[in-house]
């Protein structure tokens, strides 16, 4: 959590007064009292997740049971179909805001007193020095051609995707430092000018350690730039041309040399604000990248813990790796309902049904209070304690690249 996003939440409500009392949980739920009930709880209580009723009409026609957030979740009922690819560039109408998507209420003011009084953003000084271990290990990127899948990390939530023959960026941050956070603690794992050119870029949420504007200005102005829904008047205002934002569970498919691409965007337990008026005018969410050959990344964003991995899984079968936040933890009463901790990642990667999990949102800014290296040990060891085998957690330094085996 930067400084700026400090600031933001202090404009806002106390404690639960932004949303309604929680409605029953679904028949789906989270699958008990696990990290996704405690986060809820220790929110103070928080709305189910909601879209547009059943049969309400939208802007863009009526709204089948399956696409809303308050549909129950049926654990072993038949996933819906997935939904047929939207238009590129297709212009919008969107709500006002999105606040009825909120899975916790944002914390208030009595909530930003006590941080101030604990002063707990920020690692103890003592564990500093292990900034120096964190592990960086930049190489040349893997040769990929039509057929191959394959990641190098960047730092923080930004991967290079080769897909298809596509080359996809993910929330990049290229810059040194952003708006009210120090400056990063790695540098970033591959220089810009060593990049292959950059066929698609994919945006979480606003926040302005995902949404960069200095790296996105590296930019050519026709790269595509798949967005949340709401934010396509944002990149419109600095010159992109190929724009398209969607609601959660749309999709968009790019044309590649291997085939198309499928780019499916799904819930996310988070946020989004930007600037003092903008508090949820955007969505917020993670990215499904399905290869021409039928294999499957999940691209978290920033989330915290909760329900909407296990249905995501359900819709998406077969996912063959999770690219998961696990930074930015501490102090948990105030940030677990947004970032998982290690432990949570472990679990969201299972209920999402993915084979491997690829760790991220950490040993890039200090963002919380937790040591720099505890997320790679605690990770490490939730990943042991399942019993997977070892070489399916993607613990990569920052710099590396790993290549996704074909099916």
């Amino acid at each position: 959590m930067t400084e700026q996003t400090e600031r933001s939440l202090a404009e806002q409500p106390s404690d639960t007064e932004r949303l309604p009392p929680a409605a029953p949980a679904d028949g789906g739920g989270t699958g008990g009292g696990g990290a996704g009930g405690a986060a809820r709880g220790a929110a103070g209580g928080a709305a189910r997740p909601a879209g547009p009723a059943t049969g309400q009409t939208t802007a863009d026609g009526p709204v089948p049971r399956h696409a809303t957030a308050d549909a129950p979740v049926l654990p072993h009922a038949t996933p819906p179909p997935l939904a047929p690819p939207r238009p590129l560039g297709e212009p919008r109408t969107w709500p006002r805001d999105f606040t009825d998507r909120l899975t916790a209420p944002l914390p208030g003011v009595r909530a930003l007193a006590r941080i101030a009084r604990e002063g707990k953003l920020r690692p103890p000084p003592e564990t500093l020095p292990e900034i120096q271990q964190l592990p960086f290990a930049p190489g040349p990127m893997p040769a990929a051609g039509p057929t191959t899948l394959a990641l190098t990390w960047a730092g923080h939530a930004s991967w290079i995707i080769r897909v298809g023959g596509l080359t996809v960026l993910t929330d990049p941050v290229w810059s040194r430092k952003i708006l009210g956070t120090p400056a990063r603690v790695t540098p970033v794992g591959v220089r810009w000018e060593d990049l292959p050119p950059v066929d698609a870029v994919v945006i979480s949420h606003n926040h302005y350690d995902h949404l960069d504007a200095p790296t996105l200005k590296r930019l050519p102005r026709d790269t595509p730039l798949l967005l949340p829904a709401g934010l396509a008047p944002w990149a419109r205002r600095r010159g992109f041309t190929q724009v398209t934002d969607l609601d959660w569970w749309e999709a968009v498919e790019l044309p590649a040399p291997g085939g198309p691409v499928r780019f499916d965007f799904v819930p996310a337990h988070h946020w989004s604000k930007r600037t003092l008026t903008d508090t949820c005018r955007s969505l917020w969410g993670g990215w499904l990248l399905t290869a021409p050959d039928g294999r499957r990344i999940h691209f978290a964003g920033d989330t915290g813990y909760g329900h909407w991995f296990e249905e995501i899984g359900r819709r998406y079968p077969g996912i063959d790796l999770a690219l998961l936040p696990i930074g930015a933890y501490d102090p948990r009463w105030m940030l677990r309902p947004v970032h998982t901790d290690p432990e949570e990642a472990v679990k969201a990667c299972q209920d999402l049904g993915a084979r491997a999990l690829a760790p991220m949102h950490w040993s890039t800014f200090l963002l919380s209070g937790e040591p720099p290296l505890e997320p790679l040990h605690r990770v490490r060891a939730a990943w042991a304690a399942t019993g997977r085998p070892r070489e399916d957690l993607w613990d990569l330094s920052v710099g590396a690249s790993r290549v996704l085996a074909a099916r």
